[in-house]
């Protein structure tokens, strides 16, 4: 039977495995039920953490006993009630910053910035009140306990994190989409929620604005079948079989100002979300605002910064960061260096061309993981060329000598770019350094790689590294340099140690 979604119920029914429901049968419990569940781990968890580091801090500088000193009370207190309310205090805070909400917890790094932001301001508030109070706070008390706290609450989320990875990995813990939108709004939503599989959206239905059941009734993405279940006046309907929790508006346009409140008050009974998907790809939070203009809810999008305060606390994270780096790795630096003399002719550093900050050449060092004049040899192979768009990779490159082979594989063979980091030709994290003849290939988008310097590592080369296709490459680095970031540079430095301990996609 066909109705006016322009598709069979029996079949949109069949494909989605369930008949179709109405009213208050359609709320989500599903979702919100993991994350319920979720939250209340979460809140388990930071409690422990907290109790755990202010009860070492105690224990280090007091042992069993410890009483603070005050001018305010009469009285002595003791440690354990300041530790009570520390411990209390720190909770709140976590949760007046709202760093277990459902929209930053399981994704993204606001939910690590919101934990930095409220640890940081809490015993910045206690320090002003020591002063004020004149409160003898021990300071190797304090000193234990922020650091021990802040990295111990960090990693349990991030522990809290890799369990949700891998319950979607398994198509469990999803947030269900229902898209009202065209069909190429569709295809670009689906194949980003594809890529993001770590953010858990999964679009399963469509309703498209004009559709009369004349075309086609699915949309194929990836090999999967996204049914189309009618036009925008359809949506409320289509939850009933498609089962999504999300509705997601691609269509303002078509809808106007009139169809989008009436579709919100629609679906105000049913507990659903609704969200707006402005067309913008690779834009982060930090440079979108929402600011309301004569009772329009408008985004207004910040240009990125590459200059002032975020520049000079970048170079001091660079310098920081790379002399602190070339201490710890200079033994792994010195095996290196001696197994590379001591197995093939040649030097042991390798000096190769790349094209830094505003396209300028700069010699970027590594170790030599190749045998000598290997350059003069990439003509000859380039018909057995395995790298994406202008890049030349091999799988099982000849030039490529055994220690070098065991170099490449764990990136050992990189750890000499940390003095370029110290020349300031390059950054711990920034896009991939191109060649010489890359950059004379690049469009004018793919040019505002060279807005900031190249870096040892990136998004590029914990997403896929040499795996990735050339567009893949180019999106990454393009969204790196558009929303570059402390906490983002932090995050992709841990993941990038996860990604060359297992090896993952170098060659």
């Amino acid at each position: 039977m066909v109705t006016s979604f322009g598709v069979s119920l029996d079949s949109a029914t069949a494909a989605q495995g369930a008949a179709p429901v109405s009213g208050r049968e359609l709320q989500p419990s599903g979702r919100r039920a993991w994350q319920a569940t979720y939250i209340r781990r979460l809140w388990v968890s930071d409690t422990l953490v907290v109790i755990a580091a202010v009860a070492l801090a105690q224990w280090v500088r007091f042992g069993d006993s410890g009483v603070l000193q005050t001018t305010v009370f009469p009285q002595t207190l003791s440690y354990t009630l300041v530790s009570g309310l520390l411990v209390l205090s720190w909770l709140a805070t976590l949760s007046i910053f709202r760093t277990r909400t459902v929209r930053v917890i399981g994704s993204g790094p606001d939910e690590y910035r919101r934990i930095f932001v409220s640890t940081v301001r809490l015993f910045g508030l206690i320090a002003i009140l020591s002063l004020l109070f004149r409160l003898d706070l021990a300071r190797l008390y304090l000193a234990i306990a922020f650091p021990v706290g802040l990295i111990g609450l960090t990693v349990s989320r991030w522990a809290w994190r890799r369990v949700i990875a891998r319950k979607r990995s398994r198509g469990e813990f999803q947030t269900s989409v229902l898209v009202v939108g065209g069909e190429r709004s569709v295809r670009n939503l689906a194949e980003s929620f594809e890529r993001g599989t770590a953010d858990g959206y999964r679009v399963v239905g469509t309703c498209i604005p004009g559709h009369t059941g004349e075309r086609n009734d699915k949309i194929i993405v990836g090999g999967r079948d996204i049914p189309v279940f009618g036009d925008e006046r359809d949506v409320v309907h289509a939850l009933g079989f498609c089962h999504a929790d999300t509705v997601a508006v691609t269509a303002t346009e078509h809808l106007g100002h009139e169809g989008m409140r009436t579709l919100a008050w629609d679906l105000e009974p049913h507990h659903v979300d609704l969200v707006v998907a402005p067309g913008m790809m690779d834009v982060s939070g930090p440079r979108l605002s929402m600011r309301p203009v004569a009772g329009l809810p408008l985004i207004h999008v910040e240009k990125p910064q590459y200059h002032g305060a975020k520049k000079f606390s970048k170079l001091s994270f660079d310098f920081v960061f790379a002399i602190l780096a070339l201490v710890l790795i200079s033994p792994v630096m010195i095996a290196a260096a001696l197994a590379i003399k001591l197995t093939s002719r040649g030097p042991v550093f390798y000096k190769s061309e790349r094209m830094g900050l505003d396209g300028k050449p700069f010699p970027m060092l590594k170790f030599r993981s190749m045998v000598v004049d290997a350059d003069k040899q990439v003509a000859s192979l380039l018909t057995a060329n395995e790298g994406a768009g202008v890049l030349f990779k091999m799988r099982d490159d000849p030039r490529v000598t055994k220690v070098g082979n065991f170099l490449r594989k764990y990136s050992l063979d990189e750890l000499p770019q940390f003095i370029n980091v110290l020349r300031r030709e390059m950054s711990v994290v920034g896009p991939r350094p191109p060649l010489r003849r890359e950059v004379e290939a690049y469009d004018g988008a793919v040019r505002r790689r060279l807005l900031v310097k190249p870096g040892i590592t990136g998004l590029w080369q914990v997403s896929g590294r040499s795996d990735l296709s050339w567009d893949e490459t180019v999106r990454l680095d393009l969204s790196y340099v558009e929303n570059w970031s402390m906490v983002g540079d932090a995050l992709i430095i841990g993941k990038t140690v996860r990604a060359v301990v297992a090896g993952d996609g170098a060659y």
